[in-house]
């Protein structure tokens, strides 16, 4: 091995474990929900906000980090970022025991402060990549980065429930950031040290016109729309599940609602085939076949039958990954200024619709129960698909 490919594999693997860090803490509260309501006796929307909390602040955390590893160093900037999302991870769970009356109040705090800190890694991951390896070796490790942060999101959501259902939420959530930290040792021992970066500061006067320019074209709107619609409709979907099938007439037990989760390797199937179809047949096709698929699975999970519920958020997983891979790549070669400031817009609207829908979709299922929450999931995949045929160039 030369030393070159050894320090291509340490960075690798070193990225794959943050990533799981990363989105298992960000998304551990998920299958939680409905013991966090029954606990902290609030609403199903109100407990969501475990979620939309942390999101809002992954959502506004991306552009201040991308700018901050650019002065300091990519890696740098992700040990500290990711450190001290872990710290404000272990506050958050500790909240409601030192601080019984405001205790949920200062939960939601942490979460988004945590969600904030966050935001650096998937800020600078890539660019920490595509900085220390070849460009052939950089599309393997990329992928290899998002499987990582599709496993940490699943890790989250089906180690925390079990573990939350015997032992209580906050032990639940304390789990997995303890897997997090572990994580984050991982990469500390074995993320190399960069070879290929050099600092950069920028100026205000620069910034936001980088931003600012992506903002003229109709296209980027429509795909930053995307992930804002799409991403909210799925993220609440997600949310409220469990709040469904864990009531009558199903009253499945947490743990094993928490295995729905599964679903979410659908995902990891449908992303690298809709990135293939869209070289070979265009984006657009693909991205509304994407979208229609979501409506599709949407739709499946009104039915009052479990399997089909299943299959349901099987297909609307599917449906959102295909449409979500093809619109976060378009974003970069549709960009009219800086393609990072581009892909970060396009992550602000894909985390803030999170945020937004995912305590909205509560409030639906409060007003018309799992039909609500499915008919405002609809209406978002159904406005996406709209804008992206009216608005969007057959590329």
């Amino acid at each position: 091995m030369t030393a070159q490919s050894a320090h291509s594999r340490r960075l690798l693997i070193a990225l794959f474990f943050i990533g799981v860090a990363t989105f298992a803490q960000l998304y551990s509260p998920q299958g939680l929900l409905p013991l966090i309501a029954t606990e902290q006796e609030v609403s199903a929307d109100r407990a969501a906000l475990m979620i939309s909390t942390a999101t809002l602040g992954l959502a506004l955390g991306v552009i201040p980090w991308s700018y901050i590893g650019d002065a300091h160093g990519r890696k740098k900037a992700m040990i500290w970022a990711i450190s001290l999302a872990c710290f404000f991870g272990i506050l958050a769970v500790l909240m409601p025991v030192l601080f019984v009356s405001q205790g949920f109040e200062l939960t939601l705090l942490m979460r988004f402060i945590e969600g904030f800190m966050l935001g650096g890694v998937p800020a600078l991951a890539v660019a920490y990549l595509n900085e220390e390896v070849s460009p052939k070796i950089a599309v393997a490790a990329a992928g290899t980065y998002i499987s990582g942060t599709s496993l940490g999101g699943l890790t989250g959501r089906i180690v925390a429930a079990p573990v939350g259902e015997q032992l209580g939420w906050k032990i639940g959530m304390l789990t997995v950031t303890l897997i997090a930290v572990a994580c984050v040792v991982v990469f500390l021992r074995l993320a190399p040290i960069a070879q290929n970066f050099t600092p950069r500061r920028v100026r205000l006067r620069e910034i936001v016109p980088a931003l600012t320019g992506n903002l003229r074209s109709a296209t980027l709107w429509t795909l930053y729309l995307q992930g804002f619609l799409t991403m909210g409709g799925f993220v609440a979907m997600y949310n409220f599940l469990g709040f469904h099938l864990s009531a009558p007439p199903y009253s499945i037990p947490l743990w094993i609602v928490s295995f729905v989760f599964l679903a979410y390797l659908a995902g990891t199937w449908s992303s690298p085939r809709a990135g293939r179809l869209a070289a070979r047949y265009s984006r657009k096709p693909v991205l509304i076949a994407g979208n229609l698929i979501m409506i599709l699975g949407v739709g499946l999970t009104l039915v009052p039958h479990l399997a089909v519920i299943i299959l349901g958020t099987v297909v609307l997983t599917a449906g959102f990954f295909a449409a979500h891979a093809v619109a976060s790549g378009w974003v970069g070669a549709a960009a009219t200024a800086g393609r990072a400031q581009s892909a970060s817009l396009y992550n602000l609207g894909y985390y803030g619709g999170s945020s937004i829908f995912g305590y909205l979709g509560g409030t639906a299922l409060n007003a018309a129960g799992w039909s609500g929450t499915v008919l405002m999931v609809l209406g978002l995949a159904g406005l996406a698909t709209v804008l992206a045929v009216v608005v969007l160039p057959r590329d």
